[in-house]
């Protein structure tokens, strides 16, 4: 298949798939004119980059998960952290979404008069406040 048709049947583009076939994602087989063209198993690799991407796995880390021989080479200790770096962020999510639904249903007059309001509050500053690193510390001498 050539360039276009891959991009017709896969629904990525064509400079997609030139970059992909650049980091190493996919592989052509040849050159009809100037279009580069792939045997039909590239399908199914674009379709395994598809599920990586909307997993959150980065091109290089997709890279990775391929032999030499364009084999799927997947290291479960890698999905296991990806599995639990999303379960971290759908907690984060709901919160975040229970919050704002919250906001819209409560009775107080002010979201700040709002005991519940405020309790989010207060965890989103301690949250914020723990995700600062010092870069050097300070000694008072006295």
């Amino acid at each position: 298949m050539d360039i276009t048709e891959v991009a017709k049947r896969s629904g990525v583009p064509a400079s997609a798939l030139r970059y992909y076939e650049e980091k190493g994602l996919i592989s052509s087989i040849g050159r009809r004119g100037l279009r580069r063209v792939f045997e039909p198993a590239v399908l199914e690799r674009l379709a395994l980059v598809g599920i990586g991407r909307a997993a959150g796995f980065s091109l290089d880390e997709m890279a990775s998960m391929f032999a030499q021989d364009g084999r799927p080479r997947i290291d479960r200790k890698q999905l296991a952290e990806k599995a639990d770096e999303l379960d971290r962020l759908i907690k984060k999510l709901t919160a975040m979404r229970d919050g704002l639904r919250h906001a819209v249903a409560c009775p107080a007059p002010s979201h700040m008069e709002c005991p519940t309001f405020r309790r989010i509050l207060s965890q989103a500053v301690k949250g914020a406040s723990s995700r600062k690193r010092p870069t050097a510390r300070l000694s008072v001498i006295g």
